[in-house]
């Protein structure tokens, strides 16, 4: 077998803004396992917040033997980008090899379309407004937050789409006292969920402070190893290929946190449809689905995902799986 490595970029269709920067391109690593005349594919996108680089991860990958399966690959690399992307190319190429579907492999139910968030970047408010209105009629808007002086963003975001459902994601820039003068106006704004309000470094206050409502892990959420340390913090949890470390741990993570009381969320970093595909499957009745990466590219692979009115469609094998 033959790994090999691409860098590529997608073009956003907008600056995209979180509390720790912007971007105005989605910069990903592409693996292609080649077994004769039949390719897996998988994508990552190395995070810095984590502290992967392009040249990391891409190292990390060039390391690996050739005879690989996704047993021993657990073994080889630690949850994150690098192992994401070897770890979804080796489902693709099982399906390919088999002629069967990856859901079908992986002992799942046939996927289905599930309703994605779609991101409204952080910005002015008068920015985040029309940005807002622009998207009012979707069904779930993820706002990104996260500065002290967010009231202003929320109010005016509820004016520009009063009737959507709304959840938010501070990337851990609130401290504890903003959050908890914050919470009481998510809840009067309908605000249905807050994701990472405090850094992951000191979120043990959240077991301390009133939550009243749901409060969902993400960079504090990793794989199945991050649970223990979640209990009497929060009510939901995050899963993200790039965090676990591909499909085979997202899985195990999703059952594992249901069998301990959280509701799932799927979510994902900017990337094109290929990083999205393998996460469809994990996303199958989630209370909450944020797969909304291609939505935010100019430009995607030559075989996108598919979106409608039913939300994210599961790929077709051209894609992946």
């Amino acid at each position: 077998m033959q790994i090999e490595l691409t860098r590529d970029t997608f073009k956003l269709a907008q600056v995209f803004t979180i509390s720790r920067g912007s971007r105005t391109e989605a910069q990903v690593l592409t693996v292609t396992l080649r077994d004769g005349d039949v390719q897996g594919q998988g994508e990552c996108v190395p995070y810095a917040r984590y502290g992967e680089t392009l040249d990391s991860v891409a190292d990390q990958i060039a390391a690996l033997p050739a005879d690989l399966s996704r047993a021993a690959l657990a073994e080889l690399l630690p949850a994150g980008a690098a192992r994401n992307a070897v770890d979804c190319a080796l489902w693709d190429l099982e399906a390919k090899r088999a002629g069967k579907p990856a859901w079908q492999l992986a002992g799942l139910a046939a996927p289905g379309p599930e309703i994605t968030a779609f991101t409204l970047s952080l910005g002015t408010p008068e920015a985040m407004r029309a940005d807002a209105a622009k998207n009012a009629q979707r069904p779930l808007l993820k706002i990104k937050l996260g500065t002290p002086d967010d009231m202003a963003r929320l109010e005016a975001v509820r004016e520009g789409a009063p009737g959507a459902k709304i959840i938010v994601d501070a990337n851990e820039g609130w401290t504890a006292e903003v959050y908890a003068e914050l919470a009481p106006h998510l809840v009067r704004l309908g605000v249905a969920m807050v994701e990472q309000p405090l850094p992951a470094s000191d979120d043990g206050m959240l077991a301390e402070i009133e939550r009243p409502l749901p409060v969902c892990a993400d960079e504090s959420c990793h794989d199945r190893n991050s649970l223990p340390g979640l209990k009497g913090k929060y009510d939901m949890v995050n899963i993200k290929l790039d965090k676990t470390g591909g499909l085979t741990e997202a899985l195990a993570l999703r059952d594992a946190a249901r069998a301990e009381g959280y509701e799932i969320m799927v979510g994902c970093m900017v990337g094109s449809s290929l990083a999205m595909a393998p996460a469809v499957l994990v996303a199958q009745g989630a209370a909450v689905v944020d797969l909304d990466g291609p939505l935010l590219l100019a430009e995607d692979r030559a075989t996108p995902l598919h979106y409608d009115a039913a939300g994210v469609h599961p790929p077709e094998a051209a894609l992946w799986g």
